[in-house]
């Protein structure tokens, strides 16, 4: 396999690792406000993607790929809205534990490592290009 095609695999696991975080993080945005239909019930769990390294032989290195999605065991948020379908004896609702601050951070950064992946593929896409103009001379 030559470099440009490894150099498009690399690039490509890139690409659908940040895909695949961004469906993600769209998910927990979607989610943020949502409460579960009853007192007792829990409410939407803030969702985090992990990723891990994996070899990939034909590039004969090591590409990223979402290995797995895990709940975000951290505290839900309480609201006092005593008239509120889902508000416990004292009157408090559950909230997801998404803050739209943290998402839009995560959103921004998976963003910009896809837009970068974008641009390694572009990159390589000119250099082939012009590899074969030169040929063709």
């Amino acid at each position: 396999m030559d470099k440009a095609s490894e150099t498009l695999q690399i690039a490509a696991a890139g690409l659908r690792a940040q895909s695949a975080r961004m469906r993600i993080i769209a998910e927990n945005v979607a989610n943020a406000e949502s409460t579960g239909q009853t007192p007792d019930a829990d409410p939407y769990r803030r969702q985090i993607p992990v990723f891990e390294a994996e070899l990939n032989r034909e590039v004969n290195g090591r590409v990223v790929r979402m290995s797995d999605v895990r709940a975000d065991q951290s505290e839900f948020r309480l609201v006092y809205e005593p008239g509120h379908p889902a508000a416990n004896d004292e009157g408090y609702v559950k909230y997801p534990n998404v803050s739209s601050l943290i998402e839009l951070m995560d959103m921004r950064d998976a963003q910009r490592s896809y837009e970068a992946n974008l641009t390694m593929v572009e990159g390589t896409r000119r250099m082939l290009e012009r590899t074969l103009d030169l040929l063709r001379r």
